[in-house]
């Protein structure tokens, strides 16, 4: 008996005998069938064909382009074939590219509305997880939530975070709504779609004890040159404040404080008897009066943050309608 060996199998050879038949191959053993590519790496070629550059696809899955190329590369060594070619004008499909491309993408599809569902039905039995700004939270979504007397109850999970950090909490998957200011001319973060709630504006206001308070309007250089009570240089109050000015080329005095909440804002003014820069929704109109400053004004809104895609489930929608119903109340008692 002899054997013969190769890379792909076995095969069981007999000698033939003088006046026999022929020899024949009377067995095999079958190679192990090749890996299946994955999910991320059929995700990765998808986006880069889509895309038309890696930098691109790259931003659009929210990974670095190194790690793009390397997906993409193991995608290629498993199916065994070259699956994009590359120049420095961007990326496109070979012909066997082509071929599992227009197979990648509905499974892709597919399984982004598995996904969709599994995470509805998590969410059925599992709180809404809200992500909210401080001045969002103080001027109307504490008062969105729900009480626990109320017939069934909608369960809302709540972070309370800076803006910045609202948003990357819901393009990371970490919450399901966000409510947050958005920042004027500031790039659209790509993990996540915005929606206008309501407009809102970072006021001057002061101590009633203070003098500009029977004034009511104030000159720039005045309010340039006066130490006031601000909200941290990470916070969207501050920047919002500090992009307008930048566009007039003035800047504030150095803060007389500095803090992290509105509500400590507030109490460090009325303990200083300073003024302070904070949304006008937040203003405890008991202890303080708006001031006007000639020719300034510090505009933004407060929006909704939801996921780039898919459509929000029945709980997360019914917690938008408590929001929007919160904010209609907030603007009826405010008088706009």
């Amino acid at each position: 008996m002899q054997k013969r060996h190769d890379l792909h199998n076995i095969r069981l050879w007999v000698r033939s005998r003088p006046g026999s038949r022929p020899a024949t191959s009377i067995g095999t053993v079958p190679q192990p069938p090749a890996r299946s590519p994955d999910l991320t790496d059929l995700r990765s070629l998808v986006a880069a064909a889509d895309s038309g550059t890696l930098g691109r696809a790259a931003l659009r899955l929210h990974i670095s382009q190194p790690a793009l190329s390397k997906r993409l590369q193991a995608l290629e060594q498993t199916v065994g074939v070259q699956l994009m070619e590359r120049s420095q004008r961007g990326v496109t499909l070979t012909p066997a590219g082509r071929r599992l491309y227009e197979q990648a993408r509905p499974l892709l599809a597919q399984m982004e509305l598995l996904d969709l569902l599994v995470a509805d039905l998590r969410r059925a039995v599992s709180p809404v997880r809200l992500a909210a700004s401080h001045s969002a939270s103080d001027a109307f979504v504490t008062d969105a939530l729900p009480t626990a007397d109320e017939d069934d109850p909608l369960a809302v999970e709540l972070v309370i975070a800076n803006s910045h950090v609202v948003r990357n909490h819901v393009a990371d998957g970490r919450a399901d709504l966000g409510v947050a200011p958005a920042r004027p001319d500031a790039t659209p973060h790509p993990g996540v779609r915005r929606q206008k709630l309501v407009d809102d504006a970072i006021v001057c206001a002061v101590p009633h004890s203070h003098p500009w308070a029977q004034r009511r309007r104030i000159r720039q250089a005045e309010f340039v040159r006066t130490p006031m009570v601000v909200r941290d240089p990470t916070s969207n109050a501050r920047w919002t404040v500090d992009a307008v000015l930048r566009r007039h080329n003035l800047e504030l005095a150095p803060p007389a404080a500095q803090v992290s909440t509105p509500h400590a804002a507030q109490r460090e003014a009325i303990a200083r008897g300073a003024p302070v820069l904070l949304s006008r929704y937040v203003i405890d109109h008991r202890f303080f009066a708006e001031v006007e400053v000639d020719g300034l004004t510090f505009p933004r809104r407060y929006e909704l943050v939801l996921p780039a895609t898919g459509e929000p489930p029945a709980a997360v929608r019914a917690l938008i309608a408590r929001l929007e119903d919160a904010v209609a109340r907030m603007q009826a008692d405010a008088g706009t």
